[in-house]
């Protein structure tokens, strides 16, 4: 349910409406440049990452506008929120299934090319009384750039 359209002249993102997708919201460049910001990075970036990134392009931009954004677009789906036990929220444009690598040492996550384990959703409900409806899985350890120095 993307509401943003590519442009492969420009190489960016644009709404197509005046009105996009997010429960009817009114349109704002704003939400545009921060979604179309985590489109164009394989990152997996903080809050506080997007707003640097794009206060040169919105002078007036506030962080929180940045954190109101990115909280509204998590909660309609457009991307993910990752909390991957650094105590700060990273967001991810890519809500299709995957998985994630934290490195230890610096921080770093990574998108990991996996095959899916959704058969541990039917392992987790064999001893469970309830629904299990998903499941959210990072790996951790010591990445590449950080093994080679």
């Amino acid at each position: 349910m993307k509401s943003f359209i590519y442009d492969d002249i420009s190489n960016n993102y644009y709404y197509q409406n005046e009105v996009d997708t997010l429960a009817g919201i009114k349109y704002s460049r704003q939400r545009e440049a921060i979604l179309a910001y985590l489109h164009s990075t394989k990152e997996h970036p903080t809050a506080e990452k997007v707003y640097m990134e794009l206060r040169a392009q919105f002078p007036k931009l506030s962080l929180g506008t940045v954190y109101r954004n990115l909280n509204l677009l998590a909660e309609s789906g457009e991307i993910l929120r990752l909390s991957c036990g650094d105590s700060t929220d990273h967001f991810d444009a890519t809500v299709t299934p995957h998985y994630h690598f934290v490195c230890r040492k610096c921080d770093k996550i990574l998108d990991l090319e996996m095959s899916s384990l959704d058969f541990i959703e039917e392992r987790a409900a064999e001893n469970f009384q309830g629904k299990v409806q998903g499941h959210q899985v990072y790996f951790y350890g010591e990445c590449e750039d950080c093994m080679s120095t």
